[in-house]
């Protein structure tokens, strides 16, 4: 398989005058984007980096972010993005973790990085002159350009990732470039995408969402069009100027994108694709969505860091819920929780925990110096991935919630994502979250966390589930009206701040 830096290379001998990155004022062809990279590459080696070397990235989605993944490809450097709102103590342990050889940064995570006694002796690449610099971006890239060719092979490391680590530090996830390149392809087949096409670059390049969509952009001559930080107006804005083609998000955005009082007047019409993963999409959500867009395919990927993706449901609304069937390069598996037997499969309509195989061109190998973690998620050849999740009699997967996020009430096993799916179909629920509260009686009290449309009250909600398929253990004991459902950076509901009290009541 070929290398990324290659892959890059062919792409603009297929076409050097295609639109291939937008950035505000900064917009670029294949050919002219390329003399940038490769000036970077050779920026780069002069700082004496060498193939192997992790270089520590802590930017938003700008042409410069992108360039450096690209440059970092064709030198064999392993490109480590970091979230842009990394705290110092977190950043030094990341730094300090990837054994990083040098950092680029810019003027929103400054603070942070020379907060840290790590980076004192460390190469630091300072964009659009940060503070607290010893090299500068563009300097670097006005070095002599870089040789016209790759210096990494198929299997060698491509980038690390590091997860979001909601339970301790984020562990690194390392991966090659033939799993990166097998990822995008996939990527490219399961969401139709044709040779042109466009899309927005929002989900972060720290993201394995984000990473995905740069990287498909290239093997289909796409332009990928920069978005630093989300914001729905100026979303809706650059998709109707760059005529965007597709979208893929988190569900958390494509709600953003609905709220927003631009939409009425947006011009979304180019948009043909949609495309989510990160976390489940609500009932109520998926069909405002299809209504809205009115796409030619919405696909729903499930996947993750590790192994990019478990299975791909090309039709989100014609089954809501379903994860679909097991993506190209995959094998899934439902077995027992905290079984070690990957044939201790369950029957349809058992619920369990979703394994999905590691002899997938798209799987890493394990993670950055955690053992422990490997004991654990890594087994016989399996991936287990710690959702719970069961097949229907289709055979179409459908994910119930984290084996973490199991709420025990009453002795009956409870989880989230069937009562926020249910409620999230009400008409005065704008956004849910469910979690267990401590409860003397109960052990865990089902409570839901309801950001309103409209006025709505405890009691019509409770009717509402009451009248709904939904058992009667599972029903909510407790209603929490707030002004914001508590999220990660890329969209992921944290329950951990609603159990700890960390929202604001409406």
């Amino acid at each position: 398989m070929l290398d990324l830096g290659t892959t890059f290379i062919a792409a603009v001998e297929r076409e050097p005058g295609a639109k291939a990155i937008v950035d505000g004022d900064v917009a670029l062809t294949y050919g002219e984007w390329l003399e940038r990279i490769r000036g970077l590459a050779g920026g780069l080696a002069s700082m004496g980096l060498a193939p192997g070397d992790r270089v520590a990235v802590v930017l938003q989605n700008t042409w410069q972010m992108a360039t450096l993944h690209w440059a970092c490809q064709l030198t064999g450097l392993i490109v480590t993005p970091l979230n842009w709102r990394v705290s110092a103590d977190e950043l030094d342990y990341f730094v300090a973790n990837a054994e990083a050889k040098a950092i680029f940064f810019a003027d929103i995570s400054a603070p942070a990085l020379n907060a840290i006694a790590g980076s004192a002796n460390m190469p630091r690449v300072s964009v659009d002159g940060a503070p607290g610099g010893t090299h500068d971006f563009d300097e670097l890239m006005n070095s002599k350009a870089a040789p016209l060719q790759s210096h990494a092979a198929a299997d060698d490391i491509s980038l690390m990732l590091y997860t979001s680590g909601t339970t301790g530090p984020g562990k690194g996830v390392p991966r090659r470039h033939r799993t990166e390149r097998a990822a995008a392809l996939a990527h490219v087949a399961q969401n139709c995408y044709r040779y042109g096409e466009s899309t927005l670059g929002v989900m972060p390049l720290y993201h394995t969402m984000g990473v995905r969509s740069l990287l498909a952009m290239a093997l289909v001559q796409g332009c990928f069009v920069c978005l630093p930080r989300f914001d729905a107006a100026l979303a809706l804005e650059w998709i109707a100027r760059e005529r965007v083609s597709t979208l893929y998000l988190v569900p958390t955005l494509y709600h953003d994108l609905l709220a927003s009082d631009a939409f009425a007047g947006a011009d979304v019409s180019s948009v043909r694709k949609l495309g989510f993963a990160g976390a489940p999409m609500t009932d109520g959500l998926l069909q405002r969505v299809e209504a809205a867009f009115k796409p030619e395919l919405f696909v729903n990927h499930y996947g993750s860091s590790e192994v990019y993706t478990f299975t791909i449901e090309q039709d989100a609304v014609a089954k809501p819920g379903s994860a679909g069937k097991a993506g190209i390069n995959q094998h899934i598996r439902v077995v027992e929780v905290g079984a070690d037997d990957p044939d201790t499969v369950l029957a349809s309509g058992e619920e369990g925990e979703i394994i999905a195989s590691l002899a997938s061109d798209e799987a890493f190998e394990g993670y950055w110096r955690r053992p422990e973690a490997d004991a654990n998620s890594l087994k016989d050849g399996w991936y287990h991935t710690g959702d719970m999740g069961y097949f229907d009699a289709d055979g179409d997967l459908f994910v119930t919630g984290r084996v973490d996020d199991m709420i025990i009430t009453g002795g009956e096993n409870v989880l989230p994502v069937e009562i926020e799916s249910v409620l999230s179909l009400h008409s005065g629920v704008a956004e849910i979250a469910v979690a267990g509260l401590e409860d003397e009686r109960w052990g865990k009290r089902v409570t839901a966390f309801i950001k309103r449309r409209e006025a709505v009250t405890e009691t019509e909600l409770d009717s509402y589930c009451r009248q709904s398929d939904l058992a009667n253990f599972k029903r909510p004991r407790e209603y929490v009206f707030v002004r914001e459902i508590p999220k990660s950076p890329v969209g992921k509901i944290l329950r951990r701040k609603l159990i700890a009290g960390e929202y604001e009541r409406e």
